[in-house]
């Protein structure tokens, strides 16, 4: 399918509904969903925004697990000319109260009965943002003043079709579709803000890489994040696969769920496939109908490859890198590379888009040599939002964009990540920004000054080790301490060490010698 089809959402949304029409579009529990099916529901949300008053280019956000609404309300949101906002569902409420107020957005669509989490009162403890108009929720209890989701749908006879089909039709390529909020060193999330055009040209290329066609695509990666919007509901619309949605990655649920949906492809990191093929009973189980495997974020064991091929039936295993600036993709392994390529590297560049590793000049190093990667192309973001100085500092005047990561590159243009120019961690697959999680620690009235590094973990990868300079007068409790980071940020930020010091080490400009940090909790 030629890149300029679709240059916007909606458009992709009427198209997919054309071309597979009566195909199933969407699983989720007792709904069964075919792509006309699917447009529809879309189409009545998007008419129902308009009733609400969500004007083109209004911020829309969404903060939920993986559910069939979520899908609904993000598609409703482009189709009716707004900007979807996806919130961490691990964000605690000042977390996503930051990125209400900064994208300013207008209205919100949660849960309350997520995992035993109510968004509603995580927010309303932090201080709902004045900007917010309208809080929807999708499934649990409506607390006061908030709106019950088939209540918001039933706006929708408010507006006719044609009002809402002449709102799509002035949805242009180059319009803002997404704002996806990264975590920056600098302390607060930066938003990532992403057009149609790219976002459409770089799943295509993605879904044609891996070869995606009526797949039955199981979603476990989450809709909040580029691989579970972009790559997971935007990918199947192209290519008439069924929409899976997985809120809750366990093993034992995913096991079941592929034989009884027949699931065809299956993304996730590294730990997923691994967690699978140890498991006991996996004889038990058909996974005959397993094709397609896509990913990466954790190096990967070449055997792993071989054994999901040869234990577990996948046709194609594929490997990429991408950021939230560049669309969620740059490289990519093809699904023909050699084992090793797929293990031990992330792929080369997608077409139409340059993959270099420079020095600190901005200069090409030899192949083999490590530096910055640095990524040019249609898939680089417009800028963060609110931010001029920071886009210019991460987009150079040359139009390439500084990741921030160190890699190699080899001789036919694939790449090996090897480390991070910032002092980001990854903590079982989630980013997990230092300065970020040292402000958020500031809040407390006994912590005095703080550092946190990272330090490897056998089972999550990597977790954060916090120093902390006590507060004047203050105790030292490390477990308290702990216990109130859980109450307030994410999980994968909580550091999962806290030691007192006296004093921080820090180099002649007053900056912390984080690297001394890293030696010490080794």
């Amino acid at each position: 399918m030629n890149n300029s089809v679709w240059q916007t959402i909606p458009e992709l949304i009427d198209d997919a509904a054309v071309r597979f029409g009566e195909r199933e579009a969407m699983v989720d529990d007792d709904i069964r969903w075919t792509f006309s099916e699917f447009r529809t529901e879309i189409h009545v949300a998007a008419r129902a925004l308009m009733a609400s008053g969500v004007a083109s280019g209004d911020r829309v956000a969404l903060w939920a697990p993986n559910i069939c609404e979520w899908a609904v309300a993000a598609l409703g949101v482009h189709a009716a000319g707004g900007v979807v906002v996806p919130i961490n569902t691990r964000f605690k409420g000042r977390e996503a109260a930051y990125v209400l107020e900064n994208s300013g957005a207008k209205f919100l669509f949660c849960v309350t009965d997520f995992l035993d989490t109510d968004y509603v009162a995580l927010l309303q403890q932090a201080e709902v943002p004045e900007t917010l108009s309208e809080i929807v929720v999708m499934r649990g209890d409506c607390p006061t003043g908030t709106s019950e989701y088939r209540d918001f749908m039933a706006r929708a006879t408010a507006v006719n079709e044609t009002e809402r089909a002449a709102r799509s039709a002035a949805v242009n390529g180059d319009d803002l579709c997404h704002i996806m909020f990264t975590s920056g060193t600098t302390g607060d999330p930066k938003g990532a803000m992403l057009i149609h055009s790219a976002v459409c040209r770089s799943y295509l290329s993605w879904s044609q890489v891996i070869g995606l066609d009526r797949d039955r695509y199981l979603i476990i990666n989450p809709f909040f994040h580029s691989f579970g919007l972009n790559a997971g509901i935007l990918a199947c619309l192209m290519t008439g696969s069924t929409i899976i949605p997985h809120p809750v990655f366990d093993v034992p649920s995913v096991m079941e769920r592929i034989p009884e949906e027949r699931i065809s492809m299956l993304p996730g990191p590294p730990a997923i496939y691994q967690t699978i093929l140890n498991s006991e009973d996996l004889d038990q189980w058909d996974m005959s109908s397993l094709r397609l495997a896509v990913t990466g974020a954790a190096a990967i064991p070449v055997e792993m490859i071989i054994s999901m091929r040869e234990r577990l039936g996948f046709e194609k295993i594929v490997t990429g890198y991408g950021l939230t600036e560049s669309s969620g993709i740059a490289t990519m392994c093809r699904h023909d590379d050699d084992p090793e390529i797929i293990a031990k590297t992330s792929g080369r560049a997608i077409d139409d888009v340059e993959v270099r590793i420079v020095d600190p000049t901005g200069q090409e190093v030899p192949r083999g040599e490590p530096g910055e990667i640095v990524v040019r192309g249609y898939n680089v973001m417009k800028g963060y939002l609110n931010d001029p100085a920071k886009t210019a500092e991460t987009i150079d005047a040359g139009g390439w964009l500084h990741t921030g990561d160190i890699g190699v590159m080899d001789a036919e243009g694939n790449i090996d990540i090897t480390d991070r120019v910032k002092d980001m961690f990854i903590n079982g697959g989630f980013n997990a920004y230092p300065a970020e999680i040292e402000n958020l620690m500031m809040n407390h009235p006994g912590v005095g000054q703080v550092a946190v590094v990272g330090v490897p973990d056998e089972r999550l990868g990597e977790v954060g080790h916090a120093f902390v300079v006590p507060a004047v007068g203050s105790d030292r409790d490390p477990e308290a301490l702990i216990a109130w980071c859980r109450g307030e940020m994410a999980n994968y930020k909580v550091p999962r060490q806290v030691e007192y010091v006296d004093a921080l080490p820090l180099n002649a400009s007053g900056k912390v010698l984080k690297y001394r940090l890293r030696e010490r909790a080794g």
